[in-house]
């Protein structure tokens, strides 16, 4: 074998022998090229196909452009030196193809280092002549510039300005510029992107230069009496570029969370740009249907799992099941998603926790945003008062364009007849958000509001017409304070919340209907954080919630009116608790919690919770992290989702209870990709799930089933031992993620989940005719029950500043109960003996058919002095594929059988615009 050393390369930037672990994989056909470790050091190894020694020729690639990284100027009064170390991949025609950073000294420093490697260009290294990929160690020496104590200004300043970000408006620290006349003369911005020049009076070509930026020209008459205030706006080179971005967010202690951000938000196809639905495509999550994004986590009800906003339970997330969420996007930051073992902070659940962190208040200048698309259009504004240390931010959307998707379904009803008009579809909605944070001493005291309202149905258009509408509409106000405490902090909180579902229904000539179910909450809530010591952290907290529900009832007839106005439930939620987060070694994290929860539900009912809870979490290696938790959960009764007094009503069924087991693996080994692994076992020791769509029900009880023809409906309170939904099960499978995090001008990520849910089921038994001949039971799949769900991400943003991504979604089929649709039938016969189809005993049912989808987005984004704007198509379901829900069982009587799969194929196309100020 053949060994060649690759020589050190000489640069402005140098770059050393290759660390531990690199490699570079050549290009060539006929032989296999590495990187070998020697006594002499690094060195380039080839090996021909059949194992033969070869004596390649290799020439090392040599630096042809150099790209230096300024000083950045905030870091000159800390004297802050020191050499970034990054990898480079190089690829066959001489240029950067990825910068990764392999030792840093400081933030600043490693971000300019990051920025200026892009540039670099190198002689392509070859192989025999043949041009090939190679991984290089490079180095960026920063020096803190010096300057003289007895330095003296040489004339006055001719010139000083700003150099801004075209688009954004956002200052340029360490544009470096440059005049013709006195080249030898440069000057740097500062941090607040200004910069002060004394050049000779005169004409000037100034040249100004910024690592991301297009360079930029500008010609100037400078005077000598007084100085020439100028703004120069550099236009990036690509318009939002999918950077990698470092936060201080809180140490990982958690076994199951993944965290989104920014483009990773709103930038994923099939989305609409919201960035709650992107849950829809993480790993755990499957669906009720199609476009609908209510995520059914774990097997459990959609409504097991939990909404939070910066620690505000939102009752409602999403607009018309297929809508945005009720938050403008612009108002999250990221996006935390447990898809089992949550943090005790998280209670009163029984499955994941979901929650939208806000962004945080900008103070430097005024930002706003306003959009335009087929579904709707919204605002976003936030303005600072500086001199008081006030934040306002504002922002509302309204859904004027659903109106034309019901204008469109009035057109295809039929024909007038009589003089009578055909009732109008109605499809509306409209939210608010509204923050107010002001500074208050060391703390910050925020005040924010958000609401929403959906409307659907149909509406009368004169007297002889009926009129049948629903609406869901929701307010909360909450005030919080935070502030340092004994090393800590410190928060308390209040929230005032009001939710009312309305039911509106009239029939000619004097027949109508109103039903409003008001429920009011008041809750309050505090947490505190604090070191013990350098290897021990405590939280704790505390929250209460009340609720009150009342019914306003009003009936008209031909014979009598009726109005009803009564409380029917009244109920206090208290709960405690505290978690401490231990790590003995560097290695290792133990985080033990606690919670405890008591339900009071009016009169004299009380349940009692404790919630036990451990994560574990061991770094075994530089790049693999072994993590492991356990715990106990609670909640109330669930329906399909969250509803006004069912979920306090419905408490007098009792608790539901179950546990959380999961063990998983963190892996970072490979370049750019993030693996991670679970593994879950969740059993159900006791379910309450409301779900009236199915004659035969989840129980435990040796009661009868109800007849067929009965609909158990949801229990009243003189029934509190009523059966039907009550049950036990088990859920438990394996999920994947692999993401690329935002960086190199991409992400994405593959998830797949394996997810098993049954629940112990009681069903009739059918004999060939369709007759009733028994009951059994049996550990049946849940209703909702998808076992295998994969999703491909990807979104590529060219330097052109267009983006295209795609989202691939394959699920199988979930069991044909008859939960949503129809219970599997097979071809029997009727009591003549005729052909007919007959129900199949439960046990027995198909699944639905497998469905795959395809996503698609498309944007292309423009800069401008002061603002940016971006058009985009999103479209969810590119491929028009139809999800089949049921089967439509036709025939039987003397007619020939027939079965035929039932579906509508979602498509949401959405073409808008975006511009950002």
């Amino acid at each position: 074998m053949l060994v060649l050393l690759v020589p050190v390369l000489p640069a402005h930037a140098q770059a050393p022998s290759p660390p531990d672990g690199g490699s570079a994989d050549a290009g060539v056909s006929a032989a296999e090229v590495g990187l070998a470790r020697t006594d002499a050091g690094w060195a380039v190894e080839v090996v021909t196909p059949d194992g033969g020694v070869a004596e390649p020729v290799f020439i090392p690639p040599a630096l042809t452009r150099d790209a230096p990284a300024p000083y950045p100027p905030e870091l000159a009064s800390e004297r802050v030196s020191g050499v970034v170390q990054l990898e480079l991949l190089v690829d066959d025609a001489g240029e950067v193809e990825s910068a990764t950073l392999v030792r840093g000294v400081h933030p600043l420093l490693d971000k300019a280092a990051l920025h200026a490697a892009p540039s670099l260009r190198f002689s392509p290294a070859t192989v025999d002549g043949q041009p090939v990929p190679v991984r290089l160690a490079f180095e960026y020496r920063f020096e803190a510039p010096v300057v003289a104590e007895d330095a003296r200004l040489e004339g006055p300043v001719t010139l000083r300005g700003l150099v801004r970000t075209k688009g954004n408006r956002r200052p340029v620290v360490g544009a470096t510029l440059v005049s013709d006349s006195v080249p030898d003369a440069p000057v740097q911005t500062d941090t607040q992107g200004r910069f002060e020049a004394r050049w000779p009076s005169g004409g000037h070509r100034v040249r100004v230069s910024a690592p991301g930026h297009k360079p930029g020209l500008f010609r100037e008459e400078l005077g000598t009496q007084e100085a020439l205030e100028v703004v120069y706006g550099l236009a990036p080179l690509v318009i939002n570029p999918y950077e990698t971005v470092v936060r201080g967010d809180r140490e990982r202690t958690e076994v199951s969370r993944v965290t989104l951000h920014d483009a990773e938000l709103r930038e994923v196809p099939g989305t609409m740009g919201d960035p709650f639905r992107v849950i829809m495509l993480l790993p755990g999550v499957s669906s009720m249907l199609s476009g609908v994004a209510y995520p059914v986590v774990r097997g459990s009800q959609p409504a097991a799992t939990g909404y939070f906003l910066d620690g505000i339970r939102v009752p409602i997330l999403f607009h018309l099941f297929l809508g945005p969420a009720v938050i403008h996007p612009d108002f999250i930051d990221a996006i935390d998603f447990f898809p089992g073992s949550p943090p005790p902070r998280y209670g009163r659940l029984l499955g994941g926790a979901i929650e939208g962190r806000l962004s945080r208040p900008r103070d430097d200048r005024v930002h706003g945003s306003a959009y335009a698309d087929l579904i709707n259009a919204g605002f976003f504004l936030e303005t600072p008062f500086v001199s008081t240390g006030t934040n306002v931010s504002l922002a509302g959307r309204y859904s004027y364009t659903p109106w034309l998707i019901a204008l469109a379904a009035n057109k295809l009803q039929d024909p007038p007849q009589s003089g009578r008009l055909n009732p109008k579809v109605i499809l509306d909605f409209w939210d608010y958000q509204l923050r107010v944070e002001q500074d208050v001493g060391q703390g910050k005291l925020r005040l924010f509001a958000f609401g929403s309202s959906d409307t659907f149905g149909s509406e009368a258009q004169d007297e002889f017409g009926d009129t049948a509408l629903q609406s869901i509409i929701f307010h909360r106000v909450d005030l919080r304070h935070r502030h340092p405490l004994a090393g800590g902090e410190f928060e308390i909180g209040a929230t005032w919340g009001l939710d009312r579902f309305a039911v509106t229904s009239s029939t000619p000539p004097s027949d109508a209907t109103s039903v409003f179910i008001d429920q009011g909450t008041w809750s309050a809530r505090l947490g505190y954080t604090a070191p013990l010591d350098p290897k021990v952290t405590l939280r704790l907290g505390g929250d209460v919630d009340h609720k009150r529900a009342i019914v306003d009832f009003y009936e008209l007839n031909p014979d009598e009116e009726t109005a009803e106005f009564a409380p029917v439930a009244l109920a206090t939620f208290l709960g405690a608790w505290a978690e401490l987060v231990w790590q003995p070694t560097p290695k290792w994290s133990v985080v033990p919690g606690l919670r405890v929860d008591n339900y009071h539900l009016s009169p004299g009912i009380d349940r009692t919770a404790l919630e036990p809870r451990l994560t574990l979490r061991h770094q075994l290696t530089d790049s693999l992290v072994l993590k492991g938790s356990a715990g106990l959960f609670h909640q109330p009764p669930t329906s399909l989702i969250s509803l006004p007094v069912v979920d306090v009503g419905s408490l007098l069924l009792g608790l539901q209870e179950g546990a959380q087991f999961s063990f998983g693996a963190e892996w970072k080994a490979l370049q750019g990709l993030e693996l991670g692994m679970d593994v879950y076992v969740n059993p159900l020791v006791r379910t309450i799930e409301l779900t009236p769509f199915s004659d035969e029900g989840l129980v435990d009880d040796p009661d009868p089933l109800p007849t067929p023809d009965q609909d158990p409906g949801i229990p009243n309170r003189d029934d509190i031992n009523f059966p039907d939904f009550k049950s036990h099960g088990l859920a438990y499978g394996l999920e994947l993620l692999v993401r690329h995090p935002l960086g190199d001008n991409w992400f994405g990520w593959l998830s797949y989940t394996l997810q098993r849910s049954v629940r112990r089921t009681r069903f009739y038994r059918y004999d060939v005719e369709g007759n009733v001949l028994g009951e059994a039971s049996a550990d049946l799949p849940f209703a909702f029950d998808q076992s295998h769900v994969l999703n491909l991400v990807l979104s590529y943003k060219f330097s052109n500043s267009v983006t295209l991504g795609g989202v691939l979604h394959f699920n199988t089929g979930r069991p044909e109960y008859g939960t949503l649709g129809t219970q599997t039938h097979r071809a029997g016969q009727d009591s003549s003996g005729r052909p007919s189809w007959v129900k199949v005993d439960r046990d027995s049912v198909d699944r639905l058919p497998p469905f795959f989808r395809f996503d698609v987005r498309l944007s292309k984004s423009w800069v401008y002095e002061t603002f940016s704007l971006e058009a985009y198509l999103d479209m969810l379901n590119v491929t028009i594929s139809q999800e089949t829900v049921s089967f439509e069982y036709d025939g039987g009587g003397g007619r020939p059988l027939s079965k035929e799969a039932v579906g509508l194929p979602i498509v949401l196309p959405i073409l808008g615009a975006k511009g950002r100020y």
